[in-house]
């Protein structure tokens, strides 16, 4: 389909009955096929089907969390999400036909052992039995979104969602931004028990999803779903025992530092994103403005990106500005049938509306290179830690264009970036090793995994208080955290992302073009490389070598203690 603007895109309900006899039909062929091309010729009609499906569930999520208000949308996304377990059901029977084939080895010739390697991940975190818990899953989840969503907070004389909420908690007038913590707290703290339940029925059905596929807790589930094909649980617990001791005494310095470089004689939580006397960080212009500014640092940062951007814009693959009933968040999606990425952002003034063309936009970049190495559907994503190497690198590979965006507080953003970086891998760790103990505990009540996210506060961020602060204080400050709700286990795999991009950065310290090349060679693979694979690629160190997380936290520590902006 030629892609004008996305807006004028004409989303058409799927004809999902027709696409699952469709689906029967191939997986009867695929058994009855007398060869290798046979096969391959109905895994082309399954790339078809699928990326049709795919490009139409996408533009429907985009249209719904745009404006989560729009009842025809809504409808749509409901259906979707009641039927995508149905789809999957015949997606995997598919898929179990090309792992059974008698022709294999050629198949694997053709379309790449790693495929065949995460097929099998696949299937074994799913079972047509579990199609209703599926669809259980998914509605708790639209729920939790729905709710958030919900959110209009008399704050300041004016009413705010939470992403416009966001710009207060940076303001220099301390008083205002522990108000604006309250009045968010406040949000949750009267929802507390829509939010605690959600959650409770989001870990039962979890559970009952694992005990159903033959395994003993939801975690495990949750390491094949994120389609981890190079390291399991041994190497993340290792690997959060590392920042535990190497990288959470550094951040504590950090903070620190922050402390007195604002005046005050201890961080306190609401403090935390407060981090110069005279004010944050902020972008100079209007978001046309800060859209601009994205355009040309990409045109000047090379050819590929250039022709990235310039399509992007053509066809109008942003929404960015925060307005009254949008999703919050933000997130980069792709379109296949359109060939297409997709940003979503909520702009509230902040530095994190220059992180979207940063962020997200490594994400659309990377998106928009991967047909370059490879036709198949399944292979143009690598697994979600690669996925945010992208992202992130991006991130500081952009530093020499930061001035578009803030001006002569460019050398200010750069300080607190590379500090946030280093500030979030704890946190990301944090967010992790709760889902381990949810999941493994099943039974815990909201108040023992109140106690146990306290308890995860003072392992891995013990310099902060929380300064008498209601609902963050109490414990219940991962129910912002979305990923928990939506996106199980996800959330370790920025931090390896993250120790990842620093690597990068530090190459970029010394020369930024050769640190664009060891982006470029790691992007290079998409999905057609593991997550070691691609390092090894790239030149890179996996995040699970003992020593790499003090090696590169030192590295950036002795570049904030040299900066001009130090305390």
């Amino acid at each position: 389909m030629e892609l004008k603007k996305f807006s004028d895109y004409p989303y058409t309900r799927p004809d999902i009955p027709g696409m699952l006899k469709e689906y029967d039909a191939i997986t009867s062929a695929m058994g009855q096929a007398g060869s290798a091309e046979e096969q391959l010729a109905l895994f082309a009609q399954h790339e078809k089907l699928y990326s049709s499906f795919v490009t139409a569930d996408a533009a429907c999520y985009i249209r719904h969390t745009v404006d989560t208000t729009d009842k025809r949308y809504e409808e749509e996304y409901t259906y979707m999400l009641e039927n995508e377990p149905f789809v999957e059901e015949k997606v995997q029977g598919f898929y179990k036909a090309l792992l059974d084939s008698r022709f294999r080895p050629q198949l694997e010739e053709k379309l790449g052992s790693l495929l065949f390697t995460n097929l099998e991940i696949a299937s074994r975190a799913f079972s047509p039995s579990v199609v209703p818990m599926l669809q259980e899953e998914n509605r708790l989840q639209s729920d939790y979104q729905k709710l958030v969503a919900s959110a209009q907070i008399p704050f300041n004389g004016k009413t705010l969602t939470l992403a416009q909420l966001g710009a207060y908690k940076e303001n220099p007038d301390r008083r205002l931004r522990r108000q604006a913590y309250e009045a968010e707290g406040q949000f949750y703290e009267e929802r507390q028990e829509q939010f605690d339940q959600i959650f409770d029925d989001l870990v039962q059905v979890r559970t009952r999803i694992a005990k159903a596929l033959g395994l003993d807790s939801f975690t495990k589930v949750g390491y094949l779903r994120r389609g981890r094909n190079c390291y399991g649980i041994e190497q993340v617990e290792a690997f959060r025992e590392q920042v535990a001791q190497d990288l959470v005494p550094i951040v504590g310095q950090i903070r620190q530092n922050q402390a007195r470089r604002i005046g005050i004689a201890s961080l306190t939580f609401y403090d935390d994103l407060f981090v110069f006397p005279d004010g944050n960080a902020h972008p100079t212009g209007t978001p046309d403005e800060i859209m601009a500014a994205g355009k040309r640092m990409y045109e000047e940062m090379g050819a590929e990106t250039g022709r990235f951007i310039h399509f992007m814009m053509e066809h109008g693959l942003f929404d960015c500005v925060a307005t009254k009933g949008k999703a919050a968040g933000g997130y980069c999606t792709y379109l296949p049938d359109l060939k297409a990425p997709f940003i979503f952002s909520n702009f509230n003034g902040t530095s994190g509306d220059v992180d979207v063309l940063t962020h997200e936009a490594g994400h659309a970049f990377a998106a928009f290179e991967a047909e370059k190495a490879t036709d198949i559907l399944e292979l143009r994503d690598p697994t979600m830690e690669s996925c945010e190497v992208h992202s992130m690198s991006m991130e500081f590979l952009a530093e020499p264009w930061y001035p578009l965006f803030f001006g002569p507080m460019a050398g200010k953003y750069t300080l607190s970036h590379l500090e946030d970086a280093l500030k979030f891998i704890p946190y990301g760790c944090m967010v992790d090793e709760f889902q381990h103990i949810v999941y493994d505990q099943p039974q815990l009540t909201p108040d023992q995994r109140r106690e146990a996210w306290l308890s995860l506060e003072r392992k891995y961020r013990p310099e902060l208080d929380f300064g008498g602060l209601p609902f963050y204080g109490k414990g219940s400050g991962w129910q912002r955290q979305s990923h928990i709700y939506l996106s199980p286990f996800y959330y370790i795999d920025y931090t390896f992302a993250q120790i990842t991009a620093l690597q990068i950065w530090q190459t970029a310290q010394r020369s930024h073009d050769e640190a664009w090349g060891q982006y470029r060679a790691f992007m290079s693979g998409a999905g057609t490389k593991t997550f070691v694979g691609l390092l090894e690629t790239a030149g890179l160190k996996t995040p699970f070598e003992p020593g790499l997380v003090k090696s590169v936290a030192d590295s950036a520590a002795q570049w904030i203690a040299a900066h001009p902006y130090k305390a």
